[in-house]
């Protein structure tokens, strides 16, 4: 199983007069960070709704919205009478002095403020496990989306993997014949310069070995073929996080295709090398994605 971060979830259900309406969008994120924008009755649930949230979706950065309404209009709110009629004295006081008109007095009172504050009112039990099961509802919508858009993510991460796998494999045909090439260019150079009835045969074998065995590339690529079959088996793992796991192996396999690319020292080597390391970045810019 594969799971992406990104992904939107909604739920809405109504129990008499009033309607819950939740909303949920998740983006990729390091860590678990949430924009949580609620109804004021809900603030002491507040780090109830966080845990439920991290306990499913483990990580990515969310906007969460959780509306409240009754009969179609938000949670009732308080009207300050009292403070209302005392700033539209002291206004009206003011404007006659200034001689300025007094306009629409009403609407100018309704922004003052305290003047409109929200209900003190306080959620029952049953009202609060109606949020929660709406809530729960949004977090199943938002998983199948994620799961939907893994198994997306997981194709493609394949299919990278299967790419570099058969570059390496191209790698691994032109390593003998890079090394034949080296051997003889550097035979080829000391005939010239030297002449080749004054070349010891035994002392070049073995410089030729020394030499060649620094730029061997056998390791990197036996080592780029087990990292390729951890990614694999990393991808079959029942665990849905597994995005950071990834990332690291991908940092390994990068590190060997770097390696072998700037121990080669041949051109029809690096042009798979280069091939690999698109593939490598797409991969990469892909598992940022993944949970």
């Amino acid at each position: 199983m594969l799971k992406s971060m990104t992904g939107f979830g909604r739920a809405e259900s109504t129990r008499g007069e009033t309607s819950i309406v939740v909303e949920i969008k998740s983006l990729n994120g390091k860590q678990f960070e949430v924009n949580l924008k609620i109804s004021p009755l809900l603030k002491p649930y507040e780090f109830d709704i966080r845990s439920l949230m991290q306990q499913t979706l483990q990580r990515g950065t969310l906007d969460v919205s959780i509306n409240i309404r009754q009969n179609g209009a938000t949670r009732p709110v308080v009207i300050n009478t009292d403070l209302a009629k005392y700033y539209y004295q002291s206004i009206t006081m003011l404007a006659n002095q200034l001689e300025l008109p007094q306009g629409d007095m009403l609407n100018v009172l309704m922004k003052l403020p305290e003047v409109v504050t929200p209900s003190t009112d306080q959620l029952t039990k049953e009202e609060w496990k109606d949020v929660e099961d709406t809530l729960k509802e949004a977090l199943t919508d938002l998983d199948i989306h994620r799961q939907d858009e893994g198994q997306m993510l997981k194709s493609d991460l394949q299919t990278r993997i299967d790419n570099i796998e058969q570059y390496s494999l191209k790698v691994r045909e032109l390593d003998p014949l890079r090394k034949d090439r080296i051997r003889q260019r550097l035979e080829g150079l000391l005939a010239e310069h030297v002449g080749k009835d004054n070349v010891d045969g035994n002392r070049l074998e073995q410089e030729l070995i020394f030499y060649l065995e620094k730029l061997d590339i056998s390791e990197e690529l036996s080592r780029l073929e087990n990292h390729l079959r951890y990614f694999r088996e990393i991808l079959k793992d029942e665990d849905p996080a597994k995005g950071k796991k990834l990332g690291f192996v991908l940092q390994e396999i990068g590190r060997e295709i770097n390696t072998t690319g700037s121990k080669a020292n041949d051109a029809g080597i690096q042009q798979w090398v280069v091939l690999m390391k698109d593939e490598l970045e797409k991969a990469k810019e892909q598992v940022l994605n993944v949970l």
